[in-house]
Order: C-alpha cells, then structure tokens, then sequence
C-alpha cells in the first residue's frame, strides 16, 4: 500500500517517531506490524524497522471516513 514517490532521501521514521506522527505509541506500532493492521514499514537487516512519511500518510489518508457508518470521502 505504498504511496507517493518515496525515494532514498526520504527520512526513515524510529518506531518512536512515527507513533508521536500518528498520536499513538510505540506498543501500538508493534502490535499493529505484529498484527498487520498498521502502516506499511521497513525492516533493514533483519531487525531495524524504519517508516516512510509516505507510508504514514497513506495509513492516516486510508483511514479518513465522512461518518461513523464507514462514508469514504470521494
């Protein structure tokens, strides 16, 4: 579910990071990868995992909705 253009001079978010983005924390995060229901993220070398902006971003833009019911905007 990328979106965007991410290039390699895009900053990597920490986990850190990108949970203070998304207003959540960090356990979240890790539950979410765990579960697979978060953001799209990076793993580098087999441990270290990074997010894009973009992949927060589209996560935030996914979630949008119009009314409780589950309305997407157009």
């Amino acid at each position: 579910m990328q979106t965007g253009r991410p290039t390699m001079f895009e900053p990597l978010l920490t986990t850190e990071q990108a949970a203070a983005c998304l207003g959540t924390t960090r356990r979240t995060l890790e539950a979410w990868r765990y579960e697979g229901g978060g953001p799209v993220f990076v793993k580098l070398g087999g441990r270290l995992v990074r997010y894009r902006p973009c992949d927060l971003e589209a996560f935030v833009t996914a979630g949008e909705q119009l009314n409780t019911a589950g309305g997407k905007p157009a």
